[in-house]
């Protein structure tokens, strides 16, 4: 039996090694490790702004209870500007909600010799990661902003919650200018 090749732990590690390269993968390498935390880190950024984005789909649906109540005889149509603003609610939880999705979907760089061979990989990775990390500041800051905040408040400052999602747009951008 300790003469079988299960027990010979070079003759595994060699055949362990020779199938993660044949597959193109090594889990020890730093780019390894940067996709991986990459991943993790939009991920996190998607989960902020889904937090964002129920904050203002809440405000957005007590708003609509308060202001836009259902048609009567003496008010069969609503108030154009609460359908206004109802809309401007509805407009920014779309805009974070696409902000979001767009996110999700970035690609990384692949793990291939062609990407290897024009491209620093792990240097693309730390720059990709570097947008990450204001991407995840700025869907933080913009959840802290709602947090707690009712319609009203986020009417008044629609303009300034819209230019937070148009500068992680731009981020988002920039990040894929990185890639091409």
């Amino acid at each position: 039996m300790s003469g079988s090749l299960f027990y010979d732990v070079g003759t595994v590690d060699q055949v362990a090694i020779n199938l993660f390269y044949g597959w193109g993968y090594n889990f020890y390498r730093l780019e390894n490790q940067l996709r991986s935390d990459d991943r993790v880190v939009r991920e996190k950024a998607c989960w902020l702004l889904g937090l964002s984005r129920s904050m203002i789909e809440t405000a957005q649906s007590a708003y609509r209870r308060q202001y836009l109540p259902p048609p009567s005889r003496t008010k069969p149509l609503p108030d154009p500007e609460a359908v206004a603003n109802a809309r401007a609610l509805e407009e920014l939880s779309t805009n974070v909600g696409q902000l979001e999705a767009t996110i999700r979907s970035l690609p990384v760089p692949e793990n291939d010799r062609m990407t290897q061979r024009y491209r620093q990989e792990a240097e693309t990775l730390v720059a990709l990661g570097a947008c990450d990390q204001r991407l995840v500041g700025l869907a933080e800051v913009l959840r802290q902003s709602l947090d707690g905040k009712d319609a009203a408040w986020i009417l008044a400052n629609r303009l300034d919650i819209q230019g937070g999602i148009d500068l992680m747009t731009a981020r988002v951008r920039e990040r894929q200018s990185l890639l091409k």
